[in-house]
């Protein structure tokens, strides 16, 4: 077993890699940009070393800086987490070649499986099953779109060197090729370096199936049962399950099977995920399921797997590294119960999932069940990186018990001023459908109406008059409407809850559950945060919408295209400018028709929340 590892990367899946380093008696080497410095994971490693600033490309993707903390400090072996440099064989083959110990795959396995195209090439010969699709060289977009056309849409464009949901279009018509096509090369560029596309068809009730499958230097290779991961938006997974429901005994011996085949075809080593794309309109049949590619890493939700086996994948990731033979045959590895994994993400789903940044004054998160997280009550969210607070694991017996874990934990998550998705997650671990396994890739489009909070129900409209009655230094009484002579008491309080007047009714027996943080009072209800106050007498409820054409940025970023100028028409709808925040693209769009008043940024420049960005005016009739 290796000395000493240095753990290049950071967040929760940094303080994951030292829980188990440390309990194995390694020590631990941390590196860190900047923005992270005062973050848990630096604290927590035995050493830690500046790798540059705040910026992915100048600390955590910078391969000359982790290979010079590695030489400083000595590091043994380098751990690369998942993200960054994980699947960059360039990297493994310098660590291999500076003498430290690579605890990832092969560089020659990460180069084949890599390119999504040559992986599919690679599975057809190795007899593994693949979407249909267009994988070859011509990338003009008039051979593209041919092909789109071929295949018949809906399309599916995506990233040949992609992963992690970047780089991905759905394409509806013919006429939003060229757009999308173009948006996908500059989201792909700027995450991979790499602008190549392939074109699938687009599997209309699609389950997103992996298989988690691990190997070692001596020929071994095994799996240890699959993930269900459809719960997806934009691409990316919001709850992760094992085992698949619905998957029969049968048809998972098949994909099992399948996914080994898969590994052992490119003499992998280390842990992997093969994932596959199941059209589940008819159940999930094996005919019916076809290989979509392989992340040659630890997945962000090794967890559930973890929780079904009773097994540390990072243990056996450093075995595995370390020359060891697996600890476990296939024949040695069982399944046990059921777990759910949630992201518990810095965004708000009222807004459009709109990342939110800042420093996290209040955080409370679940103590009863597993919980990685790569910060605390006072860390910073910053726009960076990647917008997870948190992964809240929960298993049971079977998938019921599993999912009121869930969701009871995420009900009792708060989160404050930063906003996040733990109400959404905690009304999706209730919803029926979910519950009934009634799930698909499109599951959250489809539903976000029912599972997305914008306004408090009825009963936390009244927490917050209680709590706010009781609460209060001013005379309560003021803002009751008073009594009725022969008639019961009429205890309505109008409240403010957020940017909206809402009438309350004070109900002593509720138990409101509100922090009072600086000089805001917030009510924590089901996983939603909502800031509370008393309205001045004068106070009315404050308009919402952008009538007057005054076009805002929602959130920090970079101006990454205009697609207007000064004096322009553009139509309700028409994209105005692209900001990219968090690795994500955000389209401002017209709110209705009208002339471009006003251009007040160029591409390449960085705004600010709330920033004025263009002016939209009415065209005169």
């Amino acid at each position: 077993m290796m000395e000493s590892l240095l753990i290049a990367n950071r967040g929760e899946i940094a303080r994951r890699i030292i829980r188990t380093a440390k309990m194995l008696g390694i020590r631990t080497i941390a590196v860190y940009s900047q923005a992270d410095a005062g973050l848990p994971f630096a604290k927590e490693a035995d050493e830690a070393i500046a790798i540059g600033p705040a910026p992915a490309r100048e600390s955590y993707l910078s391969q000359t800086r982790i290979l010079e903390a590695a030489r400083k400090s000595g590091a043994a072996a380098i751990h690369p987490g998942y993200g960054f440099l994980s699947e960059n064989a360039d990297f493994a083959e310098a660590v291999e070649k500076a003498g430290i110990v690579w605890v990832g795959a092969p560089p020659a396995a990460i180069r084949a499986m890599g390119l999504k195209d040559a992986a599919k090439e690679l599975m057809q010969a190795a007899g593994v099953p693949v979407t249909p699709g267009y994988l070859g060289p011509d990338q003009s977009e008039e051979r593209l779109a041919v092909e789109a056309g071929t295949i018949g849409y809906p399309v599916l464009i995506k990233a040949v060197a992609g992963g992690g949901g970047k780089g991905m279009r759905r394409v509806d018509r013919p006429q939003d090729f060229a757009e999308l096509l173009a948006s996908c090369r500059r989201e792909a560029a700027a995450a991979f370096g790499d602008d190549r596309v392939l074109i699938e068809r687009y599997i209309a009730n699609p389950r997103h199936i992996e298989v988690q499958v691990f190997a070692d230097k001596l020929g071994n290779c095994v799996h240890l049962f699959e993930r269900d991961c459809s719960l997806q938006r934009r691409h990316q997974k919001v709850i992760e399950e094992a085992p698949a429901p619905g998957l029969e005994a049968a048809t998972r011996a098949v994909i099992c099977d399948a996914a080994v085949k898969a590994a052992r075809a490119v003499n992998y080593v280390g842990a992997g995920t093969i994932e596959f794309i199941a059209d589940a309109s008819e159940g999930l049949r094996e005919d019916h399921i076809w290989f979509m590619e392989m992340n040659t890493r630890l997945q962000v939700e090794h967890p559930v797997t973890e929780a079904i086996t009773g097994e540390d994948l990072v243990l056996w990731q450093l075995k595995v590294a370390s020359g060891e033979a697996l600890p476990k045959m296939q024949d040695e590895i069982a399944m046990n119960g059921w777990a759910f994994e949630a992201r518990l993400y810095a965004e708000n789903p009222a807004a459009g999932y709109l990342p939110s940044i800042g420093r996290l004054e209040h955080l409370s998160l679940p103590e009863t069940i597993r919980v990685d997280s790569g910060v605390e009550q006072g860390d910073e969210i910053t726009a960076f990186y990647d917008p997870m607070i948190a992964k809240i694991i929960a298993h049971g017996p079977n998938r019921e018990a599993a999912l009121s874990k869930l969701a009871a934990a995420c009900a009792g998550v708060e989160v404050w001023p930063v906003r996040s998705n733990a109400g959404l997650l905690a009304r999706i671990a209730v919803d029926p459908d979910f519950r009934a396994a009634r799930i698909d890739t499109g599951f959250l489009d489809r539903h976000d109406d029912r599972l997305v909070a914008t306004v408090p129900n009825e009963t936390a409209i009244d927490c917050a008059a209680t709590a706010l009655l009781k609460n209060t230094d001013s005379d309560p009484w003021s803002a009751l409407t008073g009594f009725r002579i022969a008639g019961a008491d009429d205890r309505r309080v109008r409240i403010r809850i957020g940017d909206h007047l809402h009438w309350g009714q004070s109900r002593p027996e509720l138990e409101a559950n509100t922090v009072t943080i600086g000089e805001t009072t917030v009510l924590f209800d089901a996983g939603n945060a909502w800031p509370i106050s008393l309205p001045v007498a004068s106070e009315v409820e404050a308009s919402q919408g952008a009538g007057d054409g005054a076009i805002l940025s929602p959130m920090p970023g970079l101006v990454i295209s205009v697609d207007v100028a000064d004096g322009d028409r553009v139509a309700k709808g028409d994209r105005l400018l692209t900001v990219e925040a968090m690795k994500m693209e955000h389209s401002l769009r017209a709110p209705f028709d009208g002339i471009v008043e006003k251009l007040q940024v160029s591409s390449g420049i960085r705004v600010s929340e709330n920033q004025l960005v263009v002016s939209i005016v009415k065209e005169e009739v």
